[in-house]
């Protein structure tokens, strides 16, 4: 359906622009909804070929005052546009799009101020420096309503233009945006220490405002830390609120009320059980389970902001899809009943969980060594979250923060601001962070997060590597067989669903998606296992030995290959021959291009790079060289490409005369590679 969208996208914009002019109001809303739809939906290939047509159309509607809900969705669909939107694009139109915003900031009703604010925040975040030249005409506004938008109905405008002044700042840059960083951060402290009310929008924009502001100012934010970091330890913190109570009863669920028999999970964990049945929360997703079957599956859908985001913090309310049960939603409450049970969740507490963790991570990979005071408190608190199996948003910051700890710690060692802490501070940070998290790998369902996982892991060892003793390998190399066994069993899971008599183009759609996220997986096994070999070096060896029965014989042996003959030195010597005639067999073979041969083979030619880099001396360099040269450029493994186009790049800069050849002989071959 979206090839065919695609295909004919040029007369469905024309359809839906004419509508534009409709005389009616609803038309013209609608039209512009569904351009905010495409432009998610096909960005960025409607940004890139019809923005002469949207653009225009868009700040065309934005003039119309007779309709401010006319007015403020053309802004929203602005943002949309936006969002998919590169500097070179956007810049031509930015005279009239702010100028138009401006106009809606200072004379629109309020709805049409909320979203000509979020339009001007995705604008400045689309355009970065490109929004200078509007800076100084921007800010007094955005100010003038952060400081002044004080009353109860203006709480909404008042966090968006938060959002909307930090995320100018961001784009702007510290140099444009320090003088009035300092009036901004103390109206946000001021706030902080007010007292919000438990629906205020106020508090959950605060977070993402602190942070993008540490992203802008850098190491100029380190003085307010000590104020930012308490409330967002707390938020960070907060427990999932579950209350069960039985089925039958009259008591209602509130969310402001805490006489309701409260059933905290400690760190999402636990399932409420019964004689034949148990609730399971884990990975963001509620599963009930009658007699040992499970009967229903349902994905809790949250969208956690980001530092770039311009979506409030509550984008969407999870919603839980109860095939047979009866389902209730109360305000901010998802409630199931399952047999004599029911059981209520309040998303909000959740939602702030997962951003506090987000903003976290965001602190340590901005501070570097200016984050070691918190490292231990946020280690003890983000750790237990790689197992919190209520909000997957939650798990992934976890996550992501893992590495950045590490991180932070090691910069502040080398820098001397450890406050006295010496190396064997990092060895009991790494011995704290690196089982739980090989332990959270083991225990975690969802494939795109077990490849996040991997990719924390993989970073986590670059840093602190060296510090890992041989037991801690093991339970590595022992984690990556079961994970390469789980991604095996799943390959065939879905050759087997291929085969139904129901599958259709749907099915196929979903199986492609789950395909790539197996490659995914793959490619971070692959570059944990390059960084434990780089790191333990000839050591490693006997442990790749074990790992080679997981994956594909070819693939392994001549992987193998390439990491003796980069790391094997005088060892590998007399196996040069040998390695030359098996990576040939490889290369020529009539398969070799087989899209289930084509790791094997790319990895061949690396290996075979690899030997020409270092062990030159032991080869015919004039015949080995340009034989490899002309396997290039590979495609297949992204990984291993960018290591051979790099060693490529090195050889071409000295003027490699092997490469080269003799009057130049194989310089259209690599004009050639580098054209392709």
């Amino acid at each position: 359906m979206v090839q065919v969208m695609i295909k004919n996208l040029e007369q469905v914009l024309s359809m839906i622009l004419n509508s534009f002019c409709d005389p009616h109001p609803r038309v013209r809303w609608a039209a512009i909804n569904a351009i905010g739809q495409l432009s998610t939906d096909l960005g960025p290939d409607l940004q890139v070929k019809f923005h002469h047509l949207v653009l225009p159309a868009l700040a065309g509607a934005m003039d119309d005052f007779q309709n401010p809900r006319v007015q403020a969705h053309a802004a929203s669909a602005v943002l949309n546009f936006t969002e998919n939107c590169t500097p070179d694009i956007l810049t031509p139109y930015l005279d009239g799009i702010v100028s138009k915003l401006l106009v809606l900031l200072q004379n629109g009703k309020q709805m049409v101020q909320e979203g000509a604010l979020t339009a001007l925040a995705s604008v400045a975040d689309s355009s970065q420096e490109q929004f200078q030249k509007y800076y100084d005409a921007v800010m007094p506004y955005l100010k003038a309503i952060l400081v002044n938008a004080n009353d109860k109905s203006n709480r909404m405008l008042r966090a968006k233009a938060m959002e909307c002044i930090s995320l100018v700042g961001m784009a702007v840059g510290k140099e444009k945006f320090r003088d009035d960083a300092k009036q901004v951060m103390d109206v946000l402290m001021s706030l902080q220490q007010s007292q919000l009310d438990a629906d205020d929008p106020t508090a959950s924009y605060m977070l993402q405002a602190w942070a993008r502001l540490c992203k802008c100012l850098g190491q100029d934010f380190l003085p307010y830390m000590g104020f930012v970091m308490p409330p967002l330890i707390q938020s960070a913190q907060l427990k999932p609120d579950v209350t069960i109570t039985s089925a039958d009863s009259d008591t209602e669920f509130d969310e402001d009320d805490d006489r309701v028999s409260t059933a905290a999970v400690e760190q999402g964990r636990e399932v409420v059980r019964g004689d034949t049945n148990f609730v399971a929360f884990c990975f963001g997703v509620v599963v009930w389970v009658f007699s040992g079957f499970v009967a229903v599956k349902a994905q809790l859908k949250t969208a956690v902001p980001t530092l770039h985001s311009t979506q409030p913090p509550v984008y969407c309310r999870p919603s839980i899809c109860v095939l047979s049960q009866d389902r209730l939603i109360l305000r901010g409450i998802e409630t199931i009943t399952l047999g004599d049970k029911r059981i209520g969740i309040k998303t909000s507490v959740l939602e702030e969980k997962a951003t506090a963790c987000n903003m976290l991570c965001c602190y340590a990979d901005e501070l570097k060594e200016g984050f070691f005071p918190w490292i231990d408190q946020v280690a003890f608190t983000l750790v237990p979250l790689l197992k919190f199996y209520f909000h997957e948003e939650v798990r992934k910051a976890a996550v992501s923060a893992m590495p950045e700890l590490l991180s932070s710690a090691k910069s502040a060692l080398e820098k001397g601001q450890s406050q006295g802490r010496d190396e064997t501070y990092l060895k009991q940070l790494s011995d704290y962070i690196i089982p739980n998290l090989v332990e959270a790998l083991h225990k975690e369902p969802e494939v795109e997060i077990c490849a996040t996982m991997l990719d924390a892991l993989n970073e986590c060892i670059q840093v602190s590597g060296q510090h890992l003793n041989e037991k801690q390998v093991r339970s590595i190399v022992d984690e990556i067989k079961q994970v390469l066994t789980a991604s095996s069993s799943r390959k065939h899971e879905r050759a087997e669903r291929a085969k139904e008599e129901d599958f259709d183009a749907e099915e196929r759609e979903l199986l492609k998606e789950e395909n790539e996220q197996e490659e995914d997986l793959f490619d971070e096994v692959g570059d944990c296992l390059g960084t434990l070999i780089k790191t333990f070096r000839i050591s490693f060896l006997p442990f790749f030995d074990e790992l080679s029965s997981y994956i594909t014989p070819m693939f392994a042996a001549v992987y193998g290959v390439g990491v003796c003959a980069e790391f094997g030195g005088s060892v590998f010597k007399p196996l040069v021959g040998e390695a030359l005639s098996r990576l040939d067999a490889v290369i020529r073979h009539p398969n070799a291009q087989h899209p289930d041969n084509v790791m094997a083979y790319d990895n061949a030619v690396s290996a075979l790079g690899k030997i020409c880099q270092f062990h030159r001396d032991s080869i015919n360099a004039t015949q080995v060289v340009p034989a490899w040269l002309s396997c290039l450029p590979i495609k297949g493994d992204l990984i291993e490409a960018k290591v051979v186009h790099d060693q490529l790049c090195s050889m071409v800069e000295r003027s490699d005369t092997e490469l080269i050849g003799p009057n130049n002989q194989y310089l259209p071959k690599i004009v050639a590679v580098f054209a392709e």
